[in-house]
């Protein structure tokens, strides 16, 4: 089993930034990709930056400029560095990661963090 604990969320104001950080923790851990997702009231999560094992990431084109994610595969930790917020990237983060077991992925959601962009 793999928990994931988020941290980092908050209010800031439009233009400000804020870094969520993501740890895994458990047994066998062998994780994949990781990635962040968001959720607003009614609408679907949507891919906001995801991160290979390699460090390769991509982002969603609304937040491309602006956020940066990264790992430290020894720490089993992703963060998603967010820069020049706006009003509209205010959601429900939520981290995603996917543990690897004798070549069959698992998937893993953490609690989510609020993140609440002021105008």
């Amino acid at each position: 089993q793999v928990q994931l604990v988020e941290s980092g969320g908050g209010l800031v104001q439009a233009g400000g930034s804020l870094r969520l950080s993501c740890a895994a923790s458990g047994s066998n851990l062998n994780i994949g990709a990781m990635g962040w997702y968001r959720q607003t009231p009614g609408k679907q999560r949507e891919l906001v930056a995801a991160i290979t094992s390699g460090g390769i990431p991509n982002y969603a084109d609304s937040v491309k400029g602006r956020f940066t994610i990264s790992r430290d595969n020894a720490k089993n930790t992703a963060y998603l560095q967010m820069n020049n917020l706006k009003p509209e990237d205010t959601a429900v983060y939520y981290c995603n990661a996917k543990n690897v077991r004798r070549s069959i992925s698992y998937n893993y959601w953490g609690q989510g963090t609020q993140v609440t962009v002021s105008s």
